[in-house]
């Protein structure tokens, strides 16, 4: 039996501040886009790439996630895959998805997490094998995604989800957000040395106009104050050293609304 090869991604930036990712099955020859933030800048990256588009991975219905579908599917017969919480809002959807499901990508299993918070139907899309998360808006390097349509505790609920997941994962978030988060996780957990670290080195990247994203698992652990209600510094700060996760979540991302 011959092994699996990993899968490999191409990043790419889109509008003003989204990404844009193709995913690749070497094996199979299955390209997937996942969201549509930019038709125009999804296909010369299919170009550059000399890839044929045949799936599309949709983590929720906004614009910049889910505009390019129909033209991208007109064009190309892409397979459009979505959560199934949200199948309403995913325009041209083809295969609904919910929480925990398998998708076989090719030979890859591709497994769907809901993630509910930014939007009431978020999802994610996890490659056990290749290591690697597709999280839309729903974790970004060092921030989450706004609170548009669910609650607090559904979110927190969603980051746990992505708590579980190996240290080593490689996490692929939708926009380039990371100095702006740095900036206010400084200000909520100050003397989180990793943290001081790593704002040291986003801004060099940001300097000479490099992308922050992928991060990992292990890293936004140590450093992301939505993955740290257990923070003593990030209680202090706020003031809620007695406060459960979720109450801790909460302030946290209320202060970063104000921020």
């Amino acid at each position: 039996m011959g092994t699996k090869s990993m899968l490999e991604v191409h990043q790419f930036p889109c509008l003003e501040d989204n990404y844009g990712y193709l995913v690749h099955d070497q094996d199979s020859g299955f390209t997937a886009a996942v969201d549509t933030p930019e038709t125009e800048a999804i296909e010369r990256a299919l170009k550059e790439k000399s890839w044929q588009l045949t799936h599309i991975l949709n983590t929720h219905h906004h614009f910049d996630h889910a505009g390019g579908n129909l033209e991208l599917k007109e064009k190309t017969d892409a397979v459009i895959i979505g959560p199934r919480a949200d199948a309403k809002r995913i325009p041209g959807i083809d295969i609904q998805l919910g929480n925990d499901d398998i998708y076989l990508f090719g030979k890859q299993e591709m497994t769907v997490f809901e993630t509910p918070g930014h939007t009431s139907g978020h999802c994610v899309y996890y490659f056990a094998d290749s290591g690697i998360i597709f999280v839309g808006d729903t974790l970004f390097a060092l921030g989450c995604g706004r609170l548009f349509e669910g609650s607090a505790e559904q979110m927190w609920n969603s980051i746990q989800k992505l708590l579980t997941l190996p240290d080593e994962t490689v996490v692929y978030c939708a926009h380039e957000y990371t100095q702006a988060n740095a900036q206010f996780a400084l200000s909520i957990e100050p003397k989180n040395k990793d943290l001081i670290k790593r704002a040291a080195e986003i801004d060099k990247l940001r300097a000479n106009n490099q992308p922050t994203i992928p991060t990992t698992i292990e890293l936004e652990r140590r450093t992301n104050p939505f993955m740290r209600p257990n923070s003593i510094t990030l209680r202090e700060t706020i003031g809620l050293m007695d406060g459960t996760d979720v109450e801790i979540f909460a302030e946290t991302r209320q202060r970063k609304d104000n921020f």
